[in-house]
């Protein structure tokens, strides 16, 4: 039987895992996540992370206009009656300005829908026509020093 005598990998049925760290964890989240994957939170290919108590979230964006996503992808999806094939492209380096406008063009905006059940529809049934854009695994944080620390920036 694979795993026998201890040596499955952690989180063998790859379920979706919750953390809660502590702000002292928390300050330092690249480590944190060295510590999430240990237990293995990458196996599912998402986590749930439950900001410690007294943490604040930034204030304001407004000032990360210039920061670079690398790599944002791109997935294509191709097919029809329920057989599709799904691949990634990476697509060049854009700002956070650039990709927010193209989020927010009328190509690739969220479209109008009544419940959550309609615009799920409206994603799958248009998936292969509208090639989602991702941007994705940026290295850094969007939270200024304040919210890291847990203090409040007056």
């Amino acid at each position: 039987m694979a795993g026998a005598g201890g040596n499955a990998p952690p989180n063998p049925s790859c379920k979706i895992m919750t953390f809660r760290p502590t702000m002292e964890e928390f300050r330092d989240f690249n480590q944190y996540l060295v510590y999430m994957e240990s237990q293995g939170a990458h196996r599912a290919g998402l986590a749930k992370v439950i900001p410690p108590k007294g943490w604040k979230p930034r204030r304001s964006y407004d000032d990360i206009d210039d920061l670079v996503i690398q790599a944002p992808i791109q997935q294509m999806v191709a097919g029809q009656s329920g057989l599709f094939t799904q691949y990634n492209i990476q697509k060049k380096p854009l700002t956070v300005q650039e990709f927010r406008r193209l989020a927010n063009s009328d190509k690739y905006c969220t479209p109008r829908y009544l419940n959550y059940e309609d615009l799920e529809r409206k994603y799958w049934k248009n998936l292969t026509f509208v090639s989602p854009i991702y941007g994705a695994d940026v290295s850094g944080t969007l939270y200024d020093e304040a919210s890291r620390s847990g203090t409040s920036a007056i």
